[in-house]
């Protein structure tokens, strides 16, 4: 396979399943979730989890769940939560997971949420270790934008850090939005609050630049060649997607016809 074949394959697929989502998008939520630093940690033990955002796609409304507000139904002091983390995390996951079971139909998506050291596994495990029992988000339900956007535009379509390279291209608020290194320093600093706020922001963001990578209004660096393959195949493609482009073939077609019959 060719590498215009390859790219024009990854394009068709990553839309098929953008616009997949999209149709369904009343049984569609986006998932965020922060968490101790997952680097740097030489006795081998999973992070802890500080809270997880749910972002219904169709109604935009958010469902969030954070040890400090277990914490604080349980008349648990932001200074006394490192004591009673244990306990406050469990519960916490415990609600996430109960939530999980009511939408097991549903689809997620996420960003970049892939892996042990981050991702659905990451919460499964870490559950586990607190001696929970998770119900199951099936991997044919968990769809990361972020790879879609690859595949959607190439491999080039915005520089790292993709997501809040996105967010300044795109004009998107960053209000309380935490980079990687500063959520892991606010768990540091047991700012529990300002994790949670940025996980909030995190889901709103990647709903966002999901409304725009389907309605064609997000802005990116990807050019027309990596995005296609070859400038033809653009052409190619365009008039597959788009009914003027077809019918302006025709109409030049039949005009081809006629002027030669004229011509004659």
């Amino acid at each position: 396979m060719s590498r215009a074949s390859e790219r024009i394959r990854c394009y068709r697929e990553a839309k098929w399943q953008l616009t997949n989502i999209n149709k369904n998008r009343k049984n569609v939520v986006v998932i965020h979730y922060s968490c101790e630093s997952f680097y740097d940690r030489p006795d081998g033990t999973s992070p802890r989890i500080t809270s997880i955002a749910v972002w219904n796609l169709s109604t935009s409304q958010t469902e969030s769940f954070s040890i400090h507000q277990i914490a604080e139904r349980n008349q648990i002091s932001i200074e006394e939560i490192e004591t009673h983390y244990d306990a406050l995390e469990t519960e916490m996951l415990k609600e996430f997971y109960d939530y999980v079971e009511k939408h097991k139909n549903y689809d997620w998506v996420h960003w970049n949420m892939r892996n042990i050291n981050y991702g659905f596994a990451a919460l499964e495990h870490r559950y586990k270790v607190l001696g929970g029992n998770p119900n199951e988000i099936h991997e044919f339900r968990r769809h990361d934008l972020s790879q879609l956007l690859f595949g959607l535009l190439g491999a080039d379509y915005v520089e790292h850090p993709r997501m809040k390279s996105l967010v300044i291209m795109n004009s998107i608020s960053d209000l309380n939005f935490l980079s990687g290194a500063d959520e892991a320093k606010a768990f540091e600093d047991r700012e529990y609050v300002k994790l949670h706020l940025s996980t909030l922001r995190k889901v709103n963001i990647i709903s966002d630049i999901f409304d725009r990578a389907i309605g064609g209004t997000l802005r990116t660096q990807a050019k027309r060649k990596s995005i296609y393959g070859n400038y033809f195949v653009y052409y190619v493609e365009r008039a597959r997607e788009n009914w003027f482009f077809v019918l302006f073939g025709i109409l030049g077609t039949i005009a081809s016809i006629f002027s030669v019959i004229w011509c004659r």
